[in-house]
């Protein structure tokens, strides 16, 4: 990849790392509001890392469908995937601590990201799911990467929504490694982790107009964000910036299909962006790469249509 390209993908990612700069920390824990407006429960399941909203119900032919949401982003993103889903579908909706109102607990410290994923499939050994498809956005589709890769028999079918295995490419030179570009990932972690309240809002409140282009869909996620814990989402971030998951790629054996959009710079084409993308993925053999135009980050917000039906597909398949 020349340097002109990567110059183009770290302002492209820049819109990410603001993403997480979302809004000051609140310890409000939101979701016990979401269940009178929805009719979910909150599985029965102990952990300090997450919690887990279940809509439907299990039964003869209903199948198991996880949904992980992105940084600093709650289970409320996925409604409308869950009210196209329907019934046939028993959906788990991940809600990490610390994320939307959920109380920090256990990802008080260290990484959140690679222990969501173990604890995601302690869950999924506990309640006895038998290989569900799992569908993750942004650190979501990290978190499913993981998740395939280090428990392969745990996993039926992986969607990863607008992300990449190694992040930390865009932040560095050609050829850049996580050991490389850890200075970077500490400067990013610090300007995030110190910024004033008032700051890491704005910052966030702008970006998110970057990350999704329908105005109507936009409240939510800033909401989400603006009670997600600073501390948790700039940790997390670190984490993805330094996390280089293609040496991994090839233990998936799950069906994986990628969705993307091009990314949101003048200098970066479609073409450019696919192949990124390719030479991103290229490591998992057999994986299907899939581009959704008119779309920022959030595809399933901005083209929900285009998303479910490319979701139905794979699901059927």
């Amino acid at each position: 990849m020349n340097s002109q390209i990567l110059t183009g993908l770290v302002a492209a990612l820049g819109l990410m790392a603001n993403f997480a700069l979302v809004g000051p920390a609140s310890a409000q824990d939101g979701h016990a509001a979401h269940a009178a407006d929805h009719s979910h429960h909150h599985a029965d399941f102990e952990s300090t890392r997450m919690h887990v909203r279940v809509d439907g119900e299990a039964g003869p032919g209903v199948r198991d469908i996880i949904l992980i949401p992105g940084l600093s982003s709650s289970p409320e993103v996925w409604q409308g995937t869950v009210d196209h889903l329907g019934g046939g579908w028993r959906v788990h909706r991940i809600h990490i601590q610390g994320f939307a109102g959920a109380p920090v607990e256990g990802n008080a410290e260290g990484p959140v990201a690679a222990p969501v994923a173990e604890e995601i499939a302690r869950y999924i050994s506990e309640q006895g799911l038998d290989r569900p498809v799992v569908v993750g956005h942004s650190m979501g589709g990290t978190i499913g990467m993981m998740l395939a890769a280090r428990h392969p028999d745990a996993v039926g079918k992986l969607m990863v929504v607008d992300m990449v295995p190694f992040m930390g490419a865009m932040f560095g030179a050609p050829g850049a490694t996580a050991e490389s570009i850890a200075p970077v990932a500490e400067q990013v972690y610090q300007g995030m982790a110190t910024a004033a309240p008032a700051e890491y809002y704005a910052r966030g409140a702008a970006s998110i107009t970057g990350m999704i282009n329908t105005e109507s869909k936009r409240a939510g996620p800033l909401e989400d964000g603006a009670t997600s814990d600073q501390q948790v989402s700039s940790r997390a971030f670190r984490e993805l910036i330094l996390t280089d998951l293609r040496p991994e790629l090839a233990r998936i054996t799950a069906p994986t299909e990628v969705l993307y959009v091009k990314f949101n710079d003048a200098r970066m084409t479609n073409e450019i962006t696919d192949m990124i993308y390719q030479a991103s993925f290229a490591g998992l053999p057999g994986v299907a790469l899939k581009r959704i135009d008119d779309s920022a980050h959030f595809i399933f917000l901005d083209q929900p249509e285009a998303f479910h039906a490319r979701l139905d597909a794979f699901l059927a398949e």
